[in-house]
């Protein structure tokens, strides 16, 4: 075959011409609607066996699936790919099969829409330009030299004018990028919730886990199977987590388990675990809990009718009753008497619950009988509730009803989050990757901006003080160490900031952060904007300077570490080369720190291969006593001398050669083997020898550090035990009087689900993605009845913030007076109107922290109506964002 990419580079075809005739096949989700039906692409059958080699890839978002995935090369070209055929599938040791999304990543490393040179925005000049126009402006090709000119005298200018404390760099930034701008004085980074909501921080204060990452809050795998109901609030990786989690799961049904999810959304995981679904009012779980709890503690017979776990609750817990309390409780108040009603004159009934969480009075009894002490119970969570305003409490209130229930530390019994890289797999890592041995540098500046206000604080030119939550951002081993020497009493005060410069790296800042107009305002108001992406997404649209950035197909290989499931350690080796002029971040934060002067070995000390090696040299694995490591990797003389890197040989697992050609290393798993996992185990049956990580070495239903930690940060306050307090955007908002039950301006509450078509905000410009996953408002029968609302019928949805089209899914699967709009669609505003056309969710959000800077985005209330306009078109039949 002829060198296909110099033809398409040259024009002669285009690449989706060339991608079209060579696709062999690939299957996909449709949804027509809301039906679906399987799409087969139709393409020329190719004869690939004797032209091209499989290359191990891997996928580079962080949906949690964490699969196998393999491009079959031709010529330089990805034609087709495949998904993990290492191994026999098993339930005990499953393949790791990619899912659609992964599946169609060749569409994104060779896609049309990709960046292929550096541009500038045509009214651009120092100082900003017309910067009313960024968003809608024309683009200019420019070189890499003038590209990389341009940055460093802006970077110079805005610095010697404003400070270093006048440049943003946000999100989980790129560490090159991080490295630069710390040894050239400092940057201001952000901080948030994020994915996690209220799970961010306080699980962690209360012993509940032990860092941001935990895997080891819930049992393994194995004995999830052993557990007889499941009760789980939120959770769906059959949308959010492809790959293995809901296979998980399913050998938990097929054990014979028994699920109950508590979602507004009857979703595809519900269905699939035949799971009785209990529908609720986004963001009232914790009036239903505490009403739960509240039936366990009035019904509770210790003689005939256990309920109650009072030997795990008075040895295990402090708090929950007044014999029980911390030594530095601050208040004489505890958790059972405010359920009962002895502070506020409300007891915590059922029948309080049910008028605002919706749910059936008997049915929370009926839950909270469910789960009492004698039955094998876990309770799961995934962190979609936490995703609310003042919802700070949520984790404590679930820890606080399973060890009421002691569903801690015994084999069937559990209670934590189950969600992401760990859903349907929990437990400490059986094989982890080895460092890079690259320097990871944070700001050494103050300044530090919530992401839940950054835009308001930019626009405003506050902030929040914080150092605190800067800290945890960078994953300290102990919260402990975070606040040492901090006060934590004194409420923080607001103070000046001047933000002048952007520089979007890694992250979908703008497209996945609160308020998205907010944020658009801000990036028209700063002098300066650059972006690294692979397209033309949100971040650089709305930029002065966009630099295209080579994607991870594109480098010498990796390791999917962080986001790994225990069992097993993916790797990915170069699949292609770099595609028109995209260069690595490594390559541009060097350049700019050669052209600034600096001392370059401090932002990178050595190339993408030797990382890679480091990491692999390092990789370890589990021996079979399931308690000690060994090297995972064999290495010779002749590897290292191969591939040109320094390094020392060693005895491993398995050899280099064969882990890069499979691409995965696997832990075999059995039933009985010795890498099992309960969680807790140890604690439970001795708390005192075997303390968890709060300040009293036990859980902490009361936990004063939390309530001081949280309340410091200057939004809004908390308890130090679990309460209910109304999210300001919440049910009760959404009347104008709650006594009358009035409705108020907006009616509805709206929820932002993960979708099929994306990993947040990855994967939206994928047309085959598009055609099989339309992106809908889901809308319930009777709320579309209501407004007159057909299947497909174009909608607005209007919030105080901001206004979005969809087109309508009509569907029995959502509790009336809540709208779902899956999270993650790019923007596109028309400018005229202001209304977004292409769905995003975080259009409609607004800039509202509260407690550790919350994002609410499972708590926005909304309007929808009929749209008169012409009809929204489908996304696929939008035009790509191409640049020749």
């Amino acid at each position: 075959m002829a060198s296909l990419l110099k033809k398409i580079a040259d024009k002669q075809i285009s690449r989706r011409t060339f991608l079209a005739a060579t696709a062999a096949g690939t299957a996909g989700l449709a949804l027509a609607g809301c039906s679906g039906n399987i799409l087969t692409p139709a393409g020329a059958n190719l004869d690939t066996a004797k032209e091209g080699k499989w290359v191990s890839a891997t996928c580079w978002h962080n949906c949690g699936g964490r699969c196998v995935n393999k491009a079959y090369v031709v010529d330089g070209v990805i034609v087709r790919q495949k998904t993990d055929d290492t191994r026999p599938d098993t339930p005990d040791a499953p393949q790791q099969r990619g899912c659609l999304r992964g599946r169609s990543q060749k569409h994104q490393a060779q896609g049309v829409d990709r960046l292929k040179y550096p541009m500038k925005r045509k009214n651009w000049e120092p100082g900003g330009g017309k910067k009313e126009l960024r968003g809608q402006d024309e683009w200019v090709r420019i070189s890499w030299d003038e590209a990389l000119d341009i940055l460093t005298s802006e970077l110079q200018r805005i610095k010697g004018a404003y400070g270093n404390a006048s440049i943003l760099v946000p999100g989980e930034a790129n560490s090159e990028v991080m490295n630069l701008m710390s040894i050239y004085g400092g940057f201001v980074p952000s901080w948030g919730t994020m994915s996690f909501g209220s799970w961010f921080i306080t699980p962690h204060i209360i012993g509940f886990a032990d860092n941001l990452f935990d895997p080891k809050a819930l049992n393994d795998r194995f004995d999830m199977r052993k557990t007889d109901l499941v009760v789980a609030f939120g959770i769906n990786p059959a949308w959010s987590s492809l790959g293995n989690p809901m296979y998980h799961f399913l050998q938990m049904k097929e054990a014979g388990t028994k699920f109950i999810i508590i979602d507004p959304f009857y979703t595809d995981t519900a269905a699939t675990l035949e799971a009785e679904w209990i529908p609720i009012k986004p963001a009232t779980d914790m009036t239903l809990l505490l009403a739960m709890a509240y039936t366990l503690i009035v019904e509770d017979d210790p003689v005939n009718k256990p309920l109650i776990d009072w030997d795990f609750l008075n040895r295990c817990t402090v708090g929950f009753d007044v014999e029980h309390m911390p030594a530095d409780a601050e208040t004489n108040e505890n958790f059972k008497d405010y359920v009962l009603g002895k502070y506020d004159n409300i007891p915590k009934t059922p029948e309080w619950a049910s008028e605002i969480c919706g749910i059936d009075p008997h049915t929370i009894k009926y839950l909270a009988r469910a789960i009492g002490m004698q039955n094998k119970v876990s309770i799961l969570a995934s962190w979609a509730s936490g995703r609310a305003q003042n919802s700070d409490n949520l984790p404590q209130m679930f820890m606080t009803l399973g060890a009421m229930t002691g569903h801690f530390g015994k084999s069937g019994h559990m209670t934590g989050a189950s969600c992401w890289n760990y859903a349907g797999n929990p437990g400490p890592a059986l094989v982890n990757p080895g460092g890079s041995g690259e320097p990871f540098l944070g700001s050494p500046l103050k300044e530090v901006l919530c992401e839940a206000d950054m835009w308001t604080g930019l626009l405003r030119k506050k902030y929040l003080p914080n150092s605190i939550m800067k800290t945890i951002k960078y994953s300290p081993p102990t919260w402990q160490d975070t606040v040492k020497g901090v006060d934590l009493k004194t409420r923080v005060q607001e103070e000046d900031i001047n933000i002048q410069m952007i520089w979007h790296t890694s992250e979908a800042t703008l497209q996945t952060r609160d308020g998205m107009n907010k944020g658009i305002e801000a990036h028209r108001a700063v002098e300066f904007v650059v972006s690294q992406s692979h397209f033309l997404t949100t971040n650089s649209k709305y930029a002065d300077l966009v630099l295209p950035v080579t994607t991870l197909w594109e480098r010498a290989g990796d390791i999917d570490g962080l986001f790994s499931n225990r069992d097993v350690l993916i790797v990915s080796s170069q699949v292609i080369e770099p595609i028109f002029e995209a260069k690595d971040d490594n390559w541009i934060a060097v350049e700019v720190g050669k052209r600034l002067g600096l001392d370059v070995s401090q932002i990178v000390v050595s190339d993408r291969k030797q990382q890679l090696f480091n990491k692999l040299a390092g990789s370890t694995v589990v021996k079979e006593d399931g308690k000690t490591f060994e090297p995972l990797v064999d290495i010779t003389a002749e590897d290292i001398s191969e591939w040109g890197v320094s390094g020392q040989p060693q005895t491993g697992r398995i050899p280099l050669t064969k882990l890069l050609e499979d691409g995965v290393y696997q832990v075999e798993r059995h039933e009985g083997d010795n890498y099992g996992f309960i969680a807790y185990e140890d604690f439970r049956k001795d708390p005192e020898k075997n303390p968890v990580n709060s300040v009293s070495g036990k859980l902490e239903i009361y936990s004063q550090t939390l309530a001081d930690i949280i309340n410091n940060l200057g939004y809004t306050k908390i308890s130090p035990y679990p309460k209910y307090v109304p999210p300001i955007q919440g049910y009760e908002a959404t009347f104008s009087d709650w006594q009358s039950k009035a409705k108020g301006a907006y009616p509805y509450q709206l929820i932002t689900p993960h979708y099929l078509r994306r990993s947040h905000s990855i994967f939206d410009n994928i047309l085959q993605l598009r055609e099989a996953c339309p992106n809908p408002v889901f809308l319930s029968a009777q709320d579309a009845a209501a407004k007159g609302i057909k299947d497909k019928d174009t909608v607005l949805i209007t919030s105080e913030f901001g206004q979005v089209l969809r087109n309508a899914c009509v569907t029995e699967r959502l509790v009336p007076g809540v709208v779902a709009l899956p999270h993650g669609s790019w923007c596109d505003v028309d400018e005229k109107t202001g209304i977004d056309h292409g769905g995003a969710d975080n259009i409609l959000s607004g800039n509202v922290p509260t407690g550790q800077g919350l994002s609410g985005w499972n708590t926005c209330n909304v309007n929808l109506e009929k749209w008169t306009g012409a009809p929204l078109i489908p996304d696929v039949e939008k035009p790509q964002r191409i640049f020749s």
